[in-house]
């Protein structure tokens, strides 16, 4: 606690010590849900609407945010919900979607995955892969510009985004931006002898040991992994879209963000790293009236805004 930014301070000594794990990740699943109602509750949705749409060729829905005048062919943001890969849901994502639509006419696709370890790799990629497939068959019909779309997404969210920008890339689709949110992109950070499993607020190492485990259907670090389970391991980043990625200093996440960073700009990729100073795991959304979280949703918007530009 004497390294955590001092706005964030008293939420973060309030949370509990919880760590996910296969005894826990049941009841995780269920509180999520009410910690993210909570969180959004004060956000207003005037002028906006919510539409649950279908996932052709998934058991997944969609949450499509836009604003009730919507122009037609407006951008389009991709995103992804967060959760270790075993918890969340994309059903309460309006801290993300309301301040990109108040920033510029643009709509918000929340997708919807299978979590793990249910369904292990493919299945959440697949479930996003068909999500991305629908916004460029169907979009245009429904006022949406595919050819102008940034993913993004927050934590394990962020990873995907990461991993299905990879994807994209690789199928010959244009994407104009990622947008990673403190992502989770790297199984190996949880075989680091380095790191005490349980230091790390919000996410600690024991918990990132179980959400690489569960997603990937083996121990983290093992020799071979799926071409798109782990963004960190692609060896040739070339050619992708531009990228934005925001992270804490005391985020878990923060070495494995740092070098993917470095990466992606090693090979020629542009690349903006946005380190918060003071910030566990997540701390824009728990506390998003800091300093520290305006900052990091400020830059994330000017990113995605930007990306989105005719």
């Amino acid at each position: 606690m004497s390294t955590i930014d001092p706005e964030l301070a008293p939420a973060f000594k309030r949370l509990p010590a919880t760590h996910t794990s296969r005894r826990t990740v049941r009841l995780m699943r269920t509180v999520t849900p009410l910690v993210l109602r909570r969180m959004n509750k004060t956000i207003s949705m005037d002028g906006l609407s919510v539409e649950t749409v279908p996932t052709p060729g998934s058991t997944k829905d969609m949450k499509v945010y836009r604003r009730i005048d919507s122009a037609p062919g407006a951008p389009v943001l991709l995103w992804i919900h967060g959760g270790g890969y075993v918890i969340g849901t994309n059903a309460n994502e309006q801290r993300w979607a309301v301040p990109m639509i108040d920033a510029m006419d643009c709509v918000v696709v929340a997708a919807g995955y299978r979590l793990a370890p249910e369904h292990p790799y493919p299945g959440a990629i697949d479930d996003l892969s068909a999500a991305a497939a629908w916004i460029v068959e169907h979009g245009p019909a429904r006022g949406m510009d595919p050819s102008r779309m940034v993913v993004g997404g927050e934590s394990a969210g962020g990873g995907l985004a990461a991993a299905l920008v990879q994807k994209l890339h690789d199928d010959g689709v244009a994407i104009r931006g990622q947008l990673l949110a403190c992502p989770m992109l790297d199984d190996r950070t949880a075989t680091r002898t380095d790191i005490e499993p349980k230091e790390h607020m919000v996410w600690s190492n024991a918990s990132n040991s179980y959400g690489w485990s569960s997603y990937l259907g083996a121990a983290p670090g093992s020799a071979s992994v799926g071409d798109y389970a782990v963004p960190a391991r692609r060896e040739d980043l070339s050619g992708l879209p531009p990228a934005w990625i925001g992270v804490g200093d005391i985020d878990l996440f923060h070495d494995e963000n740092v070098a993917y960073a470095e990466r992606l700009r090693a090979a020629g990729v542009a690349c903006e790293l946005l380190i918060g100073e003071g910030g566990p795991h997540g701390y824009q959304g728990l506390v998003p009236e800091a300093e520290i979280s305006r900052q990091f949703m400020g830059s994330a918007v000017a990113f995605t805004t930007g990306a989105l530009a005719a």
